[in-house]
């Protein structure tokens, strides 16, 4: 990707935008390429500070490591389980056409199930899920509250001219703090975790984005779905892949670059540490991200399905 594309903005693909980042016009997209490329080491440099940063929401730091109470995640599994299907291509496809108005009620009472949770008293390792599900159950009911929807960014609900799509909406309330989906994965699960595979598991509703499983995450699976969904998409074209010699990843590694070790060779470190054979013995070769990528279609099912 040269400078002129980066200025252009993306193609079909979106290249050079992501999930609430602001829409800035092209003169100050011009302006920060002249003044920023060569201290910065390039495009993809200039990308990450549109990115939301991991930026620590505090009061959800408490936690109590004697809690033995834990959620019941029931009602998003049989959800999971009922609408999300794999396709041929490898990405998981939700049937949004298909919900029943009783599920869709279910979901909605699950998720006022858990704005109900006094989250705080529970044990760091039942907070993890819940703010995982929480988000992807938030995530696909926002996709049903305005289906039928083309992409996620068409459901323009946050607030301020800059913001597109709904990621800076606030959605919900938990002890007494409303909260948008940005607010869970970049103020709470990404500064307190600190783990890139936090990436894996959240889903934006996006076919570029890693898969929707057909599990909800528990305290006794999320370390093994977390490292499941890393290998499922770096082996996937859309996370990494090898063309022509050069590294081709998911915008997702430069966006957060921070998360996945800070540069190029940190990013490819992360990929190798999940790669398959094939593309392990690409990466082994290369040095440097060539180009990224990434598809903001919706992840809904086709007609049928």
């Amino acid at each position: 990707m040269n400078a002129a594309d980066a200025a252009r903005g993306g193609g079909p693909r979106e290249r050079n935008d992501v999930t609430g980042y602001p829409r800035v016009s092209r003169a100050i997209r011009a302006v920060l390429l002249l003044a920023m490329a060569l201290p910065l080491g390039g495009i993809g440099s200039i990308e990450a500070l549109f990115a939301p940063s991991a930026e620590l929401w505090a009061r959800w730091t408490a936690n109590d490591p004697a809690a033995t109470r834990s959620i019941d995640h029931g009602a998003w599994d049989r959800f999971l389980k009922t609408y999300v299907f794999a396709s041929d291509d490898g990405v998981n496809r939700v049937a949004y056409g298909r919900v029943s108005g009783g599920d869709g009620l279910g979901l909605k009472r699950y998720i006022a199930g858990l704005a109900a949770e006094p989250v705080s008293r529970l044990s760091r390792a039942e907070q993890l899920p819940f703010w995982i599900n929480l988000y992807n159950a938030l995530t696909v009911k926002l996709v049903l509250d305005h289906y039928p929807v083309k992409s996620i960014r068409d459901i323009d609900i946050s607030p301020g001219w800059l913001a597109r799509g709904p990621w800076n909406k606030k959605l919900i309330e938990i002890e007494g703090e409303k909260i948008s989906l940005n607010d869970i994965e970049h103020r709470i699960l990404r500064p307190i975790w600190r783990d890139p595979r936090i990436h894996y598991a959240v889903n934006c509703a996006a076919i570029g984005c890693p898969n929707l499983g057909t599990d909800a995450y528990t305290a006794g699976n999320a370390e093994g779905l977390l490292s499941q969904a890393a290998r499922l998409y770096v082996n996937h074209p859309r996370g990494a892949r090898i063309e022509d010699g050069k590294l081709v990843v998911s915008s997702i590694y430069v966006w957060f670059q921070e998360d996945f070790g800070g540069d190029d060779e940190g990013v490819i470190a992360h990929l190798a540490r999940y790669a398959g054979a094939e593309l392990k013995a690409g990466l082994a070769k290369t040095r440097k991200i060539a180009d990224f990528a990434y598809d903001w279609a919706l992840n809904g099912a086709p007609a049928g399905r």
